[in-house]
């Protein structure tokens, strides 16, 4: 979040910070059943649809609840305030919002709630990162268009019909769009979000089974339980303190001192010794979340016919078997395509469609990158995040794979960057000259999510602005497929053209992992590696 929080917020969450650092206990700094968790600050302020980074996600997940929730469990896209969602063509939905619902501040949760937040998150000047999510809906291109000014100040395809009712018209026919429902860019927004919009911003409110109580910037945020939440989900515990690290090693002595109670990022230089560690309350499970290096095809140096060369030299210089093996200790697996296992074979997934090209060949890659023209530059650096995620030793080990394979110990360096709010930014502004660090988190288990958001041309997460005519015709044609079967064999086919292109290369299926003090009980983490914090019981 960027904007500034009140003084009083600022004193409390750095009295919260001070007990963590000061006082040796989880429930020192957490207080009677609030738990404790390592956190980093989000990269934007904590609008649903300006949110598509982790560390932002974790807290509205806890703060608000959508028309779909995915089952922490098994990911499936369930109804969580819809009461039906109906169509007859895959393309005009009716949207019944169940009646009961009410934002914390007491507000009632309408049809109109999310009719406004989804415009709001679609217009060109509210400057939304996940404003292409609403690109299905009929009226996008007025609201957000390509080039020039926005015309329109709402979409066209959205209709409020009746307190709890709402219309939607889509541009195409997507069958799966219910089950994409369930995304934190679509939950609802209440009144106050519009009418004091920087008050809100500062203290957001939600519909979630927890409050904000207090953040500032670099320290804490602290979540409290709402007694009154309406939903099923109700939390187990009093509340949720974030705590911010800029360090996983430090975070997971913490947990190991009693200083936190839970690690949801155990660091890979302490896998050796986890299991003794902690003594069992660790948790290492299949999440769908994907690992690759990305480029900037905005450098012309990368998008050429020869870079293409480079880029498949490169992938098979890695050793990914050796790297996942000695430093992941079984909670990576080296990634055969670009999505993930978790979504099985009849989700999408397809193993081994990479082939030779990420299996590990260092004759052919340097063979390759020659071809290619060599390394653009003359050299190669990686550009990762060092806050968080153990980066520096997975980038330092790719390099000197790549090394090994060139016979050049200088041809390819990590280059770090201080937090992931600064990586993000510079990702942003389009300040990458070579690879960088790109690890995808499923927004919904959906093939189309590993593909449409990351690699389609000008889509919302394509950092290094790939572009290719053929993918993107293959993917309009999978979201219009009323079979969800021929759907996925289309999105299959533009997965093919990514590997063709090399577009980026993929690393390592990642599993979720996390280690948590004997104060916790009930510790899980869903499908997307995020624990399931209002499950988790204290003391």
């Amino acid at each position: 979040m960027h904007a500034a929080p009140h003084a009083r917020w600022a004193a409390a969450a750095a009295a919260l910070a001070l007990a963590a650092t000061a006082c040796g206990g989880g429930a020192s700094a957490g207080g009677a059943g609030v738990l404790t968790s390592s956190w980093g600050d989000p990269q934007n302020p904590l609008e649903p649809s300006n949110t598509n980074e982790v560390q932002g996600g974790k807290v509205l997940d806890m703060i608000f609840r959508g028309l779909k929730r995915y089952n922490p469990r098994t990911a499936k896209a369930e109804n969580m305030l819809a009461e039906r969602i109906d169509t007859t063509d895959s393309r005009n939905y009716t949207i019944t919002v169940k009646d009961g619902w009410r934002f914390s501040n007491g507000e009632p949760v309408t049809a109109k709630s999310f009719v406004d937040a989804w415009n709001y998150g679609a217009g060109l000047r509210n400057n939304q990162k996940n404003a292409y999510f609403f690109g299905y809906i009929e009226g996008y291109d007025k609201v957000h268009p390509d080039s020039g000014p926005q015309t329109a100040d709402t979409l066209s395809g959205l209709k409020v019909t009746g307190p709890r009712t709402f219309t939607v018209r889509l541009n195409q026919k997507f069958s799966s769009f219910p089950d994409t429902l369930g995304y934190v860019a679509f939950a609802p927004l209440p009144r106050t979000f519009f009418t004091d919009h920087a008050a809100w911003v500062s203290r957001p409110v939600g519909n979630g089974p927890y409050l904000i109580d207090s953040y500032t910037k670099g320290s804490a945020m602290s979540l409290k339980k709402w007694d009154a939440y309406p939903g099923p989900d109700r939390a187990r515990n009093e509340g949720v303190t974030l705590l911010v690290y800029t360090d996983s090693n430090t975070a997971y002595t913490d947990v190991l001192a009693g200083n936190l109670d839970l690690v949801d990022d155990v660091p890979a230089t302490q896998l050796k010794n986890v299991g003794t560690d902690l003594d069992g309350r660790y948790i290492n499970t299949p999440a769908g979340i994907l690992q690759t290096l990305a480029f900037p095809y905005y450098d012309p140096r990368w998008n050429t016919a020869g870079a293409r060369k480079v880029r498949t030299g490169l992938s098979m210089a890695i050793d990914r078997a050796q790297i996942t093996k000695t430093l992941f200790r079984g909670t990576r697996t080296p990634a055969t395509d670009w999505t993930s296992p978790v979504l099985g074979k009849e989700g999408g997934f397809q193993a081994g469609l990479c082939g030779h090209a990420c299996e590990h060949d260092p004759a052919q890659a340097k063979k390759l990158i020659q071809e290619g023209g060599g390394l653009p530059g003359g050299g190669l650096k990686i550009t990762y995040n060092a806050d968080t995620g153990s980066h520096k030793q997975w980038v330092d080990a790719v390099c000197n794979s790549i090394n090994n394979a060139l016979g050049d110990d200088k041809a390819c360096v990590g280059n770090p960057v201080g937090t992931f709010a600064d990586f993000r930014n510079q990702i942003s502004q389009h300040r990458m000259s070579g690879p960088f660090r790109a690890g995808w988190q499923m927004d919904y288990p959906l093939i189309q999510n590993f593909l449409q958001p990351l690699y389609y041309t000008n889509a919302s997460s394509n950092d290094g602005k790939w572009s290719d005519k053929r993918f993107d015709g293959l993917i309009d044609r999978a979201n219009a497929e009323t079979d969800s079967a021929t759907a996925i064999g289309l999105f299959q086919q533009a997965e093919v053209v990514v590997r063709d292109n090399m577009a980026a290369i993929p690393l390592w299926y990642q599993n979720g992992s996390a280690g948590y003090s004997a104060r916790l009980s009930h510790v899980a983490l869903n499908p997307f590696s995020v624990p399931v914090y209002n499950e988790i019981k204290v003391g």
